[in-house]
């Protein structure tokens, strides 16, 4: 699997298409989220790297960075892996409100460039260069998008 980067012009714009062209309509192909409730825990992922506010480490955070490069490297998310839970979406979701936010915050997360992310550290991976954000948040996306087989 090509790992690509969000702050990559072409993969941007090939998730921004990918997240247009998602309906509620879609179904999901593992998992228990809808995908209104998908769109609002990856929204809630890509506010950390925008956010100037540090966010709390658990104390086992700090041996995370042992486990960081399954973020960004080329092999593909299990399904239905764990979900911290920070990122789980129970209550139901208006799905046109979270796609439009949720295309909003990774046009964000793309204009703010890697100079604007790569000094953010990751609640439990704790800090992670741009390169690694920037894949790391592709495959994120990619992974749920493909689970709603978009």
């Amino acid at each position: 699997m090509e790992i690509k980067n969000m702050f990559d012009k072409q993969a941007f714009e090939e998730i921004q298409q990918r997240l247009q062209n998602l309906t509620i309509h879609h179904q999901r192909q593992w998992g228990k989220m809808t995908a209104a409730q998908m769109l609002t825990h990856c929204k809630e992922a890509y506010k950390v790297p925008l956010t100037s506010k540090p966010l709390k480490r658990n104390p086992i955070s700090y041996i995370g960075w042992l486990f960081r490069p399954i973020l960004y490297n080329s092999k593909p998310y299990r399904q239905s892996l764990p979900t911290a839970p920070n990122f789980i979406v129970k209550d139901e979701r208006d799905f046109e409100k979270e796609k439009a936010e949720m295309l909003s915050i990774t046009k964000a997360f793309h204009e703010k460039g890697a100079a604007g992310v790569g000094d953010k550290v990751h609640p439990f991976f704790g800090k992670m260069t741009a390169e690694q954000w920037g894949k790391s948040m592709w495959k994120h996306l990619d992974h749920h998008l493909r689970q709603f087989g978009a």
